[in-house]
Parts: structure tokens; C-alpha cells; sequence
């Protein structure tokens, strides 16, 4: 009988030590980064330059946030809808929308070290005269420090275009980061 309590004893110790030691407790760990988006202020824009009348819509900035230090990842991203109508007599060859980022003062707000740099977006259109043609902009990067010190003020678009030969046209919008 003392045997048997042992035994029994030991067993249960054994069982207990083996259910107690494979319980490992697993820290489940959230997200480290969190996107975020703000819109753009104002949202909508319209501007006529000599060539081309020319609607933004839907402006927005895309980033992604360390969701413990709030810091910017990477670069943010600019998107956003494009409409551009053209007003001359003859038929544009549109290449690109490029994009410069200025200050209240109109100074350029410079990309850091280590930013992707990309001001540009293809579009690649002919448009006819009084013909319409619309389009989305994603790949565009915006500095990060227009977004931290919310030093944006104003955004200078360029059409590249072929008419005959290259031009080029810059019209300027006003904006801020809400």
C-alpha cells in the first residue's frame, strides 16, 4: 500500500510538472504599423493655365505610422484624380503630371536623405481640342516634412506636353494637410 501512494504521488507530480511546463505563455503582439490617410485641404481644385483646364479631385495622403513612436515610416504617397480638358487649337500630346511641394512662402519643401523620391506620374494621352480625359495619380511621394510640420501650402502641378515643339506649363494650387 505505501508502494501504491508512491507511486500514485509521483505520478501526479510527473503530470503536473509535464501540463505546467508545456503551457508557454505566447505574447500576442498588434501591428507595428498602422496607414494612415488625411485628406487634403481643399479637397477639390480647378485651374486654368494657358493650354489646359485642369480638375484634382479626391486629394489625399497615404503614409504608414509606427503605431508606438506616431513617426512616418516610409514616404507618403499623394493620390488622387486628375481631369484635364484642352483648351488650345491644336492636338497635345500630354507625357506627364509632375509635382513640386511649396511652403506658405513658395518656398520648395526638400525631400530628406533616404526618401523615395518620385514627382512624377506618366499619362501618356493625346487629347484633341475641347476633349476631356481623365485619370488617377498613386505613385507620387510627398516629403515627409510637409506632412510633420504641416508646411505644406501649396502644390505646383506641370503638364508635360507635346504640341510641337515641348512645352511645358505649371499651374499652382493652394493646400494644406488637415
Amino acid at each position: 500500500m505505501r508502494f501504491k501512494k508512491i507511486f500514485i504521488f509521483i505520478a501526479l507530480c510527473l503530470i503536473i510538472g509535464f501540463l505546467g511546463c508545456s503551457k508557454e505563455e505566447k505574447k500576442v503582439e498588434g501591428p507595428k504599423r498602422e496607414r494612415i490617410t488625411k485628406n487634403l485641404v481643399p479637397p477639390k481644385s480647378e485651374l486654368k493655365g494657358e493650354n489646359f483646364f485642369v480638375e484634382l479631385s479626391d486629394l489625399q495622403v497615404v503614409m504608414d505610422v509606427d503605431t508606438v513612436s506616431k513617426e512616418i515610416i516610409e514616404t507618403p504617397n499623394l493620390k488622387g484624380n486628375i481631369k484635364i480638358t484642352n483648351k488650345s487649337k491644336d492636338i497635345l500630346d500630354v507625357q506627364a503630371v509632375t509635382f513640386e511641394y511649396l511652403d506658405e512662402a513658395g518656398k520648395p519643401i526638400p525631400f530628406q536623405s533616404g526618401e523615395k523620391i518620385s514627382k512624377v506620374s506618366l499619362f501618356l494621352k493625346a487629347i484633341k481640342p475641347e476633349e476631356v480625359t481623365e485619370g488617377s495619380f498613386y505613385d507620387v511621394t510627398i516629403p515627409k516634412m510637409a506632412i510633420k510640420e504641416k508646411a505644406l501650402g501649396k502644390i505646383e502641378i506641370n503638364l508635360v506636353y507635346v504640341p510641337s515643339p515641348l512645352k511645358r506649363e505649371t499651374l499652382t494650387l493652394s493646400e494644406k494637410v488637415e
